[in-house]
């Protein structure tokens, strides 16, 4: 039950990271970076703040009490996550919402749900990185060889979305891109490959903030409170985002400060002549969706544990929601019947990855 659970929670967070955008596509007459950094103030730093007010209990201690190594260094990875993140809005401009969040957040997946696992496994290094398993515990067992078996399929899934992007350039040659007027492959293939690594700090991030995360639960437990099940608190790793993000927030504030500086574009927060109200209220919306994605990572984190399983979970359910989101926009269309059935495949091994993981979760390999 707390598998199925932790799926639900898991399936929910992407499908609001696979929506966030949306939004943006409705505002009218600001530039990037302007609905860029008011969407993002509500991703960062407004939607946290409110999620830990309301769900933390003792937050303030905890931030003031935690080693102050541990705030440090998540705080340090959320800076690095930023830039995936700040590459990542640009990786969706140039590649469109499906073939964009296929690519990118299929090289997220992989870097997140292995990286520290390889890692322990190399020298010294899993005493200086956060406690968990290693690559070669995965292979040692049941569990863990689905769940790398479940990233195999994955990849193969992402491969032939990424084929069936190439097959769209192809037929689209000479064409425009329909809803897509600025499609760059090449640029919006390389951007996509720096975002997708950077991105996966975030659940680096969330290993190195554990300590506080594990202060949460044990206020929570010990005050017997709301949401406290077989040991752990649904929302104790809300802290833990609220550093990440400050460190997100930082580094997506300098670069859109700076462009809105150099492009003179700071004007469109007060110009009369666009919808005001609604790009404020639209950018309000795509932060707020953008946030809850972790929202539900953190309580499906809490059901599954956080690891390879988890992060893929999220990423997948993400590819998918994108992709529905990509057909609807009808960022597929005039393309030939090949490309479809190519982009069909690849998202049905995407949701056959989806089955994998939530098999290796469950009580049936235990």
């Amino acid at each position: 039950m707390q598998a199925i659970l932790g799926i639900i929670f898991h399936s929910l967070g992407g499908a609001s990271s696979g929506s966030w955008y949306m939004p943006y596509n409705l505002v009218k007459k600001w530039r990037w970076e302007v609905y860029w950094i008011i969407g993002g103030l509500f991703s960062w730093l407004i939607m946290p703040f409110i999620a830990v007010l309301l769900t933390t209990p003792g937050w303030q201690n905890i931030l003031a009490e935690a080693d102050p190594a541990v705030v440090r260094t998540t705080y340090i990875l959320g800076v690095l996550w930023g830039v995936g993140g700040l590459t990542y809005g640009l990786g969706i401009r140039y590649l469109g919402m499906s073939l964009g969040n296929s690519v990118l957040l299929g090289i997220t997946s992989l870097v997140g749900s292995l990286g520290l696992p390889v890692l322990r496994n190399v020298g010294n290094l899993a005493e200086v990185l956060p406690a968990g398993d290693s690559f070669t515990d995965m292979l040692g067992t049941s569990s863990g060889q689905v769940i790398l078996f479940g990233i195999l399929v994955l990849m193969i899934g992402i491969v032939f979305c990424g084929k069936a992007g190439l097959m769209k350039d192809k037929d689209l040659l000479g064409q425009k891109e329909g809803v897509n007027t600025e499609f760059k492959l090449t640029v919006g293939l390389i951007i996509a490959g720096i975002s997708g690594i950077l991105s996966a700090f975030f659940s680096f991030g969330i290993d190195a903030g554990k300590q506080m995360g594990e202060a949460v639960r044990e206020i929570a437990v010990a005050n017997n409170l709301s949401f406290v099940s077989n040991g752990t608190y649904l929302f104790e790793n809300n802290i833990i985002f609220l550093v990440i993000l400050w460190g997100g927030l930082t580094t997506n504030l300098i670069w859109s400060v700076a462009l809105i500086l150099k492009n003179k574009t700071g004007g469109d927060l007060i110009d009369s002549s666009t919808p005001l109200l609604k790009n404020y209220l639209f950018c309000a919306l795509a932060g707020t969706t953008w946030f809850l994605q972790f929202f539900f990572y953190g309580m499906g984190e809490t059901k599954i544990g956080n690891g390879a399983s988890s992060w893929i979970l999220h990423m997948s359910t993400i590819i998918l929601t994108a992709n529905f989101w990509g057909f609807y926009r009808k960022e597929w269309a005039g393309v030939s019947s090949k490309t479809r059935t190519t982009i069909f495949l690849g998202i049905g091994l995407i949701l056959l990855s989806i089955i994998i993981m939530g098999i290796a979760k469950s009580d049936f390999l235990n």
